[in-house]
């Protein structure tokens, strides 16, 4: 059985998924960041597929970059975020790994979900 890397972004300033956010996932090792795979969110704020899976997910520390300042600059004029990055460390590549992201335009909070 083997693992995968998922996430999902939610709107909290708007009570809904954040659609066409974009998101970068970067592979950091020997602090040398290589970028693996970029992606939007759809309107459920998934991405269609996982980021990684099967033999894709590997141990090691990835990066999540959240594009939320541009996301929320499309409908106000104003935000104190700009790209919001997630550092994490894969463990075990047979289990599940799902970084959600909860943000407005003056916060984000994240935790490892399943």
């Amino acid at each position: 059985m083997s693992g995968n890397l998922s996430t999902h972004v939610l709107d909290t300033a708007n009570g809904r998924p954040a659609a066409g956010l974009k998101i970068q996932l970067w592979r950091i090792e020997s602090n040398e960041r290589q970028l693996v795979k970029e992606a939007t969110t759809n309107q459920d704020g998934r991405t269609d597929s996982p980021l990684l899976a099967g033999d894709e997910l590997k141990l090691g520390v990835y990066e999540l970059v959240f594009q939320v300042g541009t996301y929320f600059l499309k409908t106000t004029e104003e935000t104190f975020l700009g790209d919001v990055p997630v550092r994490f460390r894969i463990l075990n590549s047979e289990e599940n790994y799902h970084v959600p992201l909860l943000v407005s335009p003056w916060s984000y909070t994240t935790y490892r979900g399943s």
